[in-house]
């Protein structure tokens, strides 16, 4: 019964069909019946009770508090490139625990040099310090270098992290791996 639904989103037409809207006055219902629906009257399409299946399927597309839709169109509201400049903040960071400043021997290879600084309680002072520098360095050396932005980005997360605005970090054991590749 669903595959109309199907049809909108595969095409990409499912936002221009069904709006989501506060709610939709009495003409916009019939247009959207009409539309899929050709020879129903203009009564009310409501009345009709083998519609009532396709009612709750389509519901959500009208309704604004419904959390699942209000995330997926979060990205709607962008508007000066945050999705891909987020995505390269996500590579960016992912790329930095592949070997930078790690252990050489094989059980401290995942140990950073800002794990140390954590463990002596140095690691806020250091990201602070080091958002101010990569920060008044962009359009300095190098140009207006991308990278040294993305270094601010990730050194402002992982001051959010060490100054516990995300809660305190897990406890580690101490314990190293040995059995690690």
């Amino acid at each position: 019964m669903a595959w109309w639904l199907a049809h909108e989103e595969l095409n990409g037409t499912m936002e221009e069909t069904y709006p989501v809207k506060d709610s939709l006055t009495d003409e916009q219902v019939n247009d959207i019946y009409q539309h899929h629906y050709p020879g129903i009257d203009d009564g009310d399409p409501f009345e009709q009770s083998y519609l009532a299946d396709n009612d709750d399927q389509a519901a959500h597309h009208f309704n604004l508090n419904n959390e699942v839709q209000q995330k997926e169109t979060m990205a709607n509201y962008f508007k000066y490139h945050e999705e891909e400049i987020l995505n390269d903040i996500e590579e960016y960071v992912s790329a930095t625990y592949r070997g930078h400043y790690t252990g050489t021997k094989h059980e401290y290879r995942n140990v950073q040099t800002i794990d140390l600084m954590a463990s002596r309680d140095l690691a806020p002072d250091f990201c602070q310090s080091n958002i101010l520098k990569y920060g008044s360095r962009y359009g300095s050396k190098d140009g207006r270098n991308k990278k040294d932005l993305m270094k601010v980005i990730h050194y402002a997360m992982l001051l959010l992290h060490f100054d516990d605005h995300y809660g305190k970090p897990s406890m580690t054991s101490g314990n190293i791996d040995h059995n690690m590749p």
